[in-house]
């Protein structure tokens, strides 16, 4: 049985679950505790998700009344007909299948003409996503190549994107609405969890609720979720406007100390940042380097031109020093070096992750303060680069307190610039300034 009767006292959501930015509704938290524990007593299930599996739960109005359904990522137990949860949009696994069939025949062209048996597989995996035929709430059916070139309409976007990554369509929540959409159900609230251990490649924590991919997801959920009242997207709400104190000015340069939850410079879809705010105050004024939106701390604003380009020499000749502090969620000890090269996941982002072979060169020393305190130097400056080097595997295996991406959602993410190096871009003065962060 695919559809799962929910018997809760717990209130409707107003509007259904916006995928990509969300906290969980207690009734997608019931429903996602009832398939954990069908997991844990189904011993195939659970050997093959220990190893690290996505799982969804979407919670829906049936004739009988609350329900919910379950599904999976991709292939499970190197099956995707598990009885308890969801089928997938299109089952490409049948062994006689036109798919299967065909890819045999690949497989033994590849012996004779690398070149046809390249031009088949991608004639194949057209073919593939033109079976993938999407429904939305109102109805409406695309199929999946039709989605995807609608989305990345712009000419440019779509010399860049003109098809969908492999395995595009297999995500939990794509199986869940449209299994609900087929059999008449009115979605109420979705969420999906992380079961088993973090991988190298999927920086996860048991149990966590993460949102749904962008990479493959965005412009499917695009489509799928029009006809619903979905949620706005907290992104293009605006932010919270907070003081930004200053540590150190002069006619050159600001020192301010950036609180968590604003952003360096102006962003995408928010114009409200640290550089905005001081613009205002100081017109031509520009910040030399940035912070993630998450991060608090030391950041230096140049008041000119003349101030900037010297600050910003001293950032590429790796003059600049910085030490952060870290508050992490498990115990630790020691000091050492964290190398390991990284890169952008563009199926998902703002995530970065570890690749050995084609990621960018990124050195992290640190040195633990106290059990749960590390202090960390960055010999290199990429996007996430503390945050990866403490929760990897081959890190420290120890993601850093408030880590939504990396670790576990919290009031905050406990990363802060406490102390900073460098020259004053005018005269030339050695300067050092140190703050307190508000974990501490």
């Amino acid at each position: 049985m695919n559809i799962h009767p929910l018997h809760s006292n717990y209130e409707r959501p107003v509007r259904f679950t916006y995928p990509f930015c969300y906290e969980p509704h207690p009734l997608s938290c019931q429903a996602a505790a009832e398939v954990q524990q069908y997991i844990a007593t189904h011993e195939e299930i659970r050997r093959d998700a220990d190893n690290g599996k996505m799982f969804g739960v979407l919670v829906v109005e049936s004739a009988e009344g609350l329900a919910f359904l379950a599904a999976y990522s991709g292939l499970l137990a190197g099956r995707n007909d598990w009885p308890y949860f969801v089928p997938p949009v299109y089952d490409a696994q049948q062994p006689d299948g036109h798919f299967k069939t065909t890819e045999r025949e690949i497989s033994l062209t590849t012996r004779l003409s690398p070149l046809t048996s390249k031009q088949m597989s991608q004639e194949l995996q057209t073919w593939l996503f033109h079976q993938y035929q999407l429904l939305n709430a109102r109805g409406e059916v695309k199929d999946l190549v039709d989605i995807w070139q609608e989305y990345y309409s712009r000419p440019k976007l779509r010399q860049r994107y003109p098809l969908p990554p492999g395995g595009t369509g297999d995500c939990c929540a794509p199986k869940l609405l449209q299994y609900a959409y087929q059999h008449y159900l009115h979605p109420v609230c979705m969420a999906e969890f992380w079961w088993g251990q973090s991988t190298k490649e999927e920086l996860r924590q048991h149990l966590n609720y993460y949102p749904a991919c962008r990479g493959k997801c965005m412009p499917i959920l695009t489509w799928m979720l029009q006809g619903l009242d979905v949620d706005p997207n907290p992104e293009t709400l605006g932010y919270e406007h907070m003081e930004i104190p200053t540590i150190y000015e002069d006619n050159d340069i600001l020192v301010v100390d950036k609180p968590s939850g604003i952003l360096s410079v102006p962003g995408r879809m928010e114009d409200y940042s640290v550089e905005t705010v001081m613009q205002q105050r100081y017109p031509g004024s520009i910040v030399a380097h940035r912070l993630d939106m998450s991060t608090s701390g030391l950041l230096i604003v140049a008041k000119h031109i003349e101030a900037y380009h010297p600050l910003q020499q001293q950032f590429i000749r790796h003059e600049v020093k910085k030490k952060y502090v870290a508050l992490l969620e498990h115990t630790g000890q020691g000091s050492g070096i964290v190398s390991l090269p990284m890169r952008p996941d563009p199926m998902n982002r703002p995530r970065q992750v570890v690749d050995m072979e084609h990621g960018k060169r990124a050195v992290t020393r640190y040195e633990f303060i106290s059990d749960h305190l590390v202090a960390l130097w960055p010999e290199t400056g990429r996007t996430h680069q503390l945050r990866i080097h403490c929760a990897h595997p081959d890190g420290l295996s120890n993601p850093i307190v408030g880590d939504e991406l990396y670790g576990t959602k919290g009031q905050r993410l406990c990363l802060h610039a406490a102390e900073i190096w460098f020259k004053h871009p005018i005269s030339g003065e050695e300067m050092h300034f140190e703050t307190t962060p508000d974990f501490l």
